[in-house]
């Protein structure tokens, strides 16, 4: 499943650049009049739509290697576009006709003619990927030294596509082939028939098969012919049409009601990425009816959810044929190709398809909601932390060396990997569970990065490092798993004397004036529960009985970061003052149930902007002090002052 989801978040970078294209290509349909009187602007931006639309599967291909390739750079990129050539032009017609000895490239196998096509497109994204992350490291002899790391990578991809091809080339006209007389039998069976052939349609999308079954449907492979019938108002009306009509609803209602659903599952902090490609993916489907930016969001991140698609789409083709409506397209089933053709002589009672597709809106809406909260299904927001895309262009770890290195300091001042027998993190310290707590170096892990060491008794340590624990943690995993070997140095320990102190040994003290973030009664730090607030460790500051249930900015600032458990949020300041508000004790443990982070890391706030929210009874419940340190975390002579 997680394969399933990276892929799917690997999707998204071609994806992205689809919409734009589709709507530019729409609106070159659309001044054309469906092709019928095309003209300068139509032809410019048809072509710069096309441009895209027309090779997306080799932007698959690319964006797909770098996407799924760990630590990737332009050689996985180029190890991609390596393997879709060779594929491509080892199958393409031209070439079939050399293996075969066929004179005229017309009589070669038409399945060879849909060979470049998204599933083709993936495999080969997935080849360039793999052989990126299984060679770029690669140490030839000396004498072939120029071919070592990342050179070798090209060089055994194309090996690696050319037995690709050779199975395709087998494979590929037998699936092909299968699917046409497939639908040639689906025809015999009347609107449910059509019910199959819409949800097959949606089904083999991924794999780009659907263009074998439109075929025997929508043009002259078994005596149908639908589209071009309907284009040129040849054919008979009340049945020209059937196999095109049931997609409206779908496309122009239905997967922007999809979309609003995914949109409002989606984590808080996550919304904004998730709104740019689920809103440029509904305003295509809606207008010009190209789905792929909007199904490839969720098809891998929620396979589930894309089966109930296909399932629905095939009902609204069932239900348009027994209906009396009939509607056709030239480009795709959405807005622009309905108002082209409201007046064409075969389209019967067009005004029914909006009725219908309103429906489809709410249905759709409807049952993606409750099936993606019900079932916690991973669509675009809602991915799992781990697949975001370590190693990738989605990669946020931009300080891996340095988290490495502190990681095995950390490690070696542990005891050894052997003596951490558990490892987890919270908002700023690591949690663990130690097999010989005497071996803990408090100094080294203090020279290593450390803010402070608790022993909380028994075989638990606890190492308070900062609002970036999750990536030393993260680290450490990697060091102890042997994946990050790395032979570290001592540091050197740092300077303690003139800590802070002016030529007259008097400490000098930084007043921070500051809102009061959430409503209640402030106390004193050290009344604070939990050592790490209490003793300083963390930083100075004070802290907050809560009555109220929001957190806001105490000053104008950035948000430095937050958690997944949205029990915590750290801010750093115009005047680079980094603050952490921590709410509750031990909170962590709660998971994030009672919690709602209201913005996103990076995002700019003003003093008063809210940034979480809480439920007091539920931490009460849990049985967690819901007392709140406000903590300045790089400057330990700071005080803290509220204004009135």
């Amino acid at each position: 499943m997680k394969f399933l989801q990276r892929l799917g978040r690997s999707i998204m970078l071609p994806v992205a650049v689809l919409p734009v294209a589709a709507i530019l290509s729409g609106i070159s349909y659309w001044i054309s009049a469906g092709g019928k009187s095309p003209n300068i602007f139509s032809a410019f931006l048809g072509a710069a739509g096309g441009a895209l639309l027309d090779n997306m599967a080799l932007l698959f291909a690319v964006g797909i290697s770098i996407g799924m390739a760990r630590k990737s750079d332009g050689t996985s990129a180029l190890a991609g576009l390596v393997s879709w050539l060779v594929v491509t032009t080892l199958l393409k017609p031209e070439t079939v006709a050399l293996y075969t000895g066929v004179a005229d490239v017309n009589k070669v196998d038409p399945a060879f003619l849909k060979v470049q096509n998204v599933f083709v497109g993936i495999i080969c994204g997935l080849i360039g990927a793999y052989c990126y992350n299984r060679f770029k490291d690669t140490k030839l002899p000396d004498a072939l030294s120029f071919f070592s790391g990342k050179r070798s990578v090209a060089i055994v991809t194309a090996a690696v596509s050319l037995v690709v091809a050779i199975i395709l080339y087998f494979v590929w006209p037998w699936v092909y082939g299968g699917l046409v007389v497939f639908g040639e039998w689906i025809v015999t069976l009347g609107p449910f028939g059509t019910g199959i052939y819409g949800f097959l349609n949606r089904l083999l999308i991924p794999v780009g098969l659907h263009h074998a079954l439109n075929s025997v449907f929508w043009f002259d492979v078994a005596g149908i012919n639908d589209l071009n019938n309907f284009l040129s108002g040849t054919g008979t009306y009340g049945v020209t049409g059937q196999y095109m009509t049931g997609f409206f609803p779908i496309m122009m209602f239905g997967l922007p009601g999809a979309a609003l659903a995914m949109y409002l599952t989606a984590k808080t902090t996550r919304k904004k990425l998730a709104y740019g490609v689920l809103f440029a993916g509904a305003v295509s489907s809606f207008f010009v009816g190209v789905t792929e930016p909007l199904e490839f969001a969720f098809m891998f991140l929620a396979p589930g959810l894309y089966v109930v698609h296909a399932l629905f789409t095939g009902i609204s083709m069932a239900i348009s044929q027994i209906l009396p409506v009939r509607m056709g397209f030239g480009f795709s089933a959405g807005f622009v190709d309905l108002v082209l053709n409201w007046m064409n002589p075969m389209a019967q009672n067009p005004w029914l398809i909006p009725v219908m597709g309103v429906f489809w809106f709410f249905i759709y809406f409807g049952v993606f909601y409750f099936f993606i909260k019900r079932f916690n299904l991973k669509t675009p927001g809602r991915e799992d932390d781990d697949i975001l895309g370590e190693g990738t262009e989605f990669d946020t770890h931009s300080k891996d060396d340095a988290y490495n290195m502190t990681a095995v300091r950390f490690i070696d001042a542990l005891g050894g990997k052997q003596n951490i027998t558990d490892l987890d993190n919270c908002a700023t310290r690591l949690r663990m569970e130690i097999a010989d707590v005497s071996q803990v170096d408090e100094t080294a892990l203090k020279r290593a990065g450390a803010a402070g060491t608790m022993k909380t008794g028994g075989h638990s340590v606890q190492v308070v490092y900062g609002t970036n624990v999750q990536f030393v943690k993260d680290a450490m995993e990697r060091v102890m798993s042997g994946e990050v070997v790395l032979d570290v140095a001592e540091p050197e320990p740092a300077l303690a004397a003139g800590d802070g102190e002016t030529a007259t040994g008097t400490k000098t003290r930084t007043t921070i004036t500051l809102r009061q973030p959430v409503e209640g009664t402030v106390v004193d730090l050290t009344t604070v529960p939990d050592p790490t607030f209490a003793e300083g460790i963390m930083g100075p500051g004070v802290a907050i009985e809560p009555s109220g249930t929001t957190v806001v900015a105490p000053a104008d600032g950035t948000v430095g970061a937050t958690f997944d458990t949205s029990h915590a949020v750290a801010l750093v300041l115009q005047d680079g003052t980094e603050l952490l508000i921590h709410v509750g004790i031990d909170t962590v443990q709660m998971k994030g149930d009672g919690f709602k982070t209201l913005v996103e890391k990076g995002a700019k706030v003003t003093a008063g902007t809210p940034l979480l929210e809480f439920d007091l009874k539920k931490i009460a419940a849990a049985g967690h002090p819901a007392v709140t340190p406000v903590i300045v975390l790089n400057n330990e002579d700071a005080q803290i002052e509220f204004t009135e």
